[in-house]
């Protein structure tokens, strides 16, 4: 969650790790810092807020240096300060580390330490690891290396850790377990960073550290090895990423800009897939694993937030064409739960990030058991990728705003696909009926562009209902985990209490909230149960509320009950997911800006959750 970048090498490391930090402020944070050398002395300089507030502090200071470590801080342990921000430093103040991630047994670490001499500044986990440390190399008199590896195998948790000497400042040391952590190879130079984002304008080729790892880094070389001291042969890969997708490219957000790319997004996500004029999906990424897809008899997706309303969506879709049953499980749950798992069981994960902690214990528990796991995931190389069996990329391309929109849409995308691909292999589609579905989808990024022109409309309507305190999202059967999600970007970034329900549950107790003064979307499209929502919106306003419905195109009877209607293209009920959302997805943006809402760094939130 937190942001780490660090850098060593012949260029000013300054603009290099501030830029760095502005590229991760999308993670989420509360406060930042840096450490740097250069040849005259050591500066640190830590400061709650934004990374324009640390820049704005270090003006004018030495920032000199060609040697740097930065941060920027989610608080876990300690409230939001300087004096918690990281940089920490080991109690004779030689050592710094930035730290990602958790230090579950800290506290009895910490009590020790205390007794041994050491004084703590800070309330962090964090500046207990650095101690510790310390503390180790000087029991065993060892270089840094070394001490670093000992700490690693004392400690109970989840971290990636970069650790500066100033004794020593012609290198770094680096480490990662249940927290990503990249590092740039250059010519004389090294990059470290959280993710590839910081990296990108400096070099493609890059490292994915795995866990358990730790590297020495210096201006000259690299080395890696395990933590039970086996040395390691990286792999370098070169990234896919550009540059420009880092950028704003002319919108006001990065969210906006999102929302308006999932044209070519979902594109992406098909394109090589699917064969419509013989009606035939290939996923190769599953290829392998294609008869244990035909005979499974049971599916487990796990996922959290909205990767888990795509899973939702999923299981519509998989028990619909592929006639298997699905169950989807919180991650977070599902790892603290003794579930009932079999070889005979295939476990989906999703995740945008593929760094999602909950989500990859919940992989660990099902790999135990012997289940077969497929990831879907946005980002390559991410650890979710490399501990499933198999799995199939959403190809979105980095999205930077913490409200998930076209990743959404991907995950959704995705599934479609794999739900018609174990349909084509079971036998339990129509060879007529996957042409003309798989057709039709290819249609998709054309409607969904076609919804963007709605955009004003949309405006306006989110103009209306700006200062509404609550707001209910209700959908049938595919349209529910649409409203799910409809709910989750509102009060994401607005800070609208939202809820998201199956439209017949209303009448259990939600119908008790509604008045005059509150907003009801409902997913009414021309459906299966299109007549039992439309028994619905007349409940809604009998009662007074302001109803909000998703219309399909030329519709007249919902238009006459409902205040505001948002049309979108006919299309088969597969893809009611993939259009419905878009709308959703702009009016909470647009009510989020009309209250003035940090709209791509929502407070609280981190766009990848790599703690628990």
């Amino acid at each position: 969650m937190c942001g780490i970048v660090g850098y060593i090498g012949f260029r000013d490391a300054w603009p290099i790790v501030i830029k760095g930090l502005k590229r991760l402020e999308y993670r989420g944070y509360d406060s930042a810092g840096i450490a740097i050398i250069n040849h005259e002395g050591f500066n640190v300089y830590k400061k709650v807020g934004k990374v324009s507030y640390l820049e704005a502090h270090a003006e004018n200071q030495d920032t000199s240096g060609y040697i740097a470590i930065g941060h920027t801080r989610w608080a876990t342990h300690g409230i939001p300060s300087d004096l918690n921000s990281h940089p920490h430093a080991s109690n004779d103040n030689r050592l710094h580390i930035i730290h990602n991630g958790i230090i579950e047994n800290y506290s009895t670490l910490k009590e020790e330490l205390i007794n041994r001499g050491h004084k703590f500044k800070s309330e962090t986990d964090t500046e207990v690891l650095i101690h510790l440390v310390e503390e180790i190399q000087n029991i065993e008199q060892t270089d840094l290396l070394e001490a670093v590896r000992l700490a690693l195998n004392t400690v109970i948790g989840a971290y990636a850790i970069v650790i500066l000497d100033r004794e020593n400042p012609g290198q770094l040391i680096a480490a990662r377990k249940g927290s990503p952590l990249v590092i740039g190879v250059g010519e004389g130079e090294y990059f470290i960073a959280s993710d590839a984002t910081p990296i990108i304008e400096y070099t493609k080729n890059v490292i994915y550290l795995k866990d358990n790892e730790i590297a020495l880094v210096k201006r000259d070389g690299l080395l890696v090895k395990r933590l039970d001291n086996v040395i390691q042969t990286p792999l370098i890969q070169e990234l896919e990423m550009k540059l420009e997708s880092l950028e704003k490219g002319g919108f006001e957000h990065f969210m906006l800009k999102e929302i308006f790319e999932q044209p070519r997004s979902i594109k992406d996500c098909m394109r090589g897939r699917i064969i419509p004029e013989i009606g035939k999906v290939e996923l190769g990424g599953v290829k392998e694993y294609a008869d244990k897809l035909k005979n499974v008899e049971r599916i487990i997706i796990i996922a959290c937030g909205t990767s888990w309303h795509a899973g939702l969506a999923g299981e519509y879709l998989i028990e619909e064409y592929g006639r298997v049953s699905v169950e989807v499980e919180y991650a977070s749950e599902f790892r603290y739960r003794n579930p009932i798992i079999s070889e005979n069981d295939i476990v989906i994960a999703i995740s945008q990030s593929g760094e999602t902690a909950d989500t990859m214990a919940a992989i660990e528990i099902a790999k135990e058991r012997g289940a077969t796991i497929l990831g879907i995931c946005n980002v390559v190389g991410a650890s979710i990728p490399r501990i499933t069996h198999a799995g199939v990329y959403t190809h979105a391309g980095p999205e930077i705003g913490v409200a998930s929109t076209k990743a959404f849409t991907a995950q959704v995308t995705v599934l479609t696909l794999l739900a018609l691909y174990i349909a084509q292999q079971k036998g339990t589609i129509t060879s007529s009926k996957l042409t003309r579905l798989l057709t039709e989808l290819e249609t998709i990024p054309e409607k969904v562009q076609t919804l963007l022109a709605d955009n004003d409309l949309i405006k306006s309507i989110a103009s209306k209902i700006k200062n509404a305190s609550n707001c209910l999202f209700l959908g049938r059967g595919s349209g529910f985990p649409v409203a799910l999600e409809g709910a989750l970007k509102l009060k994401e970034i607005s800070y609208i209490h939202a809820e998201g329900y199956p439209a017949a549950e209303m009448k259990h107790g939600p119908i008790a909230l509604i008045d005059e003064a509150m907003p009801v979307v409902f997913i009414a499209t021309k459906n299966s149960s299109y007549d039992k929502v439309i028994s619905n919106i007349q409940e809604v306003k009998a009662r007074k509320g302001i109803v909000i419905a998703i219309v399909t195109q030329g519709d007249t009877k919902v238009r006459e009950m409902a205040d505001y209607c948002i049309e979108i293209p006919d299309a088969d009920e597969a893809f009611l997911p993939l259009l419905a959302t878009i709308p959703l997805q702009l009016l909470a943006y647009h009510i989020a800006v009309m209250r003035g809402c940090n709209v791509d760094q929502p407070r609280n939130l981190a766009k990848s959750v790599t703690v628990e």
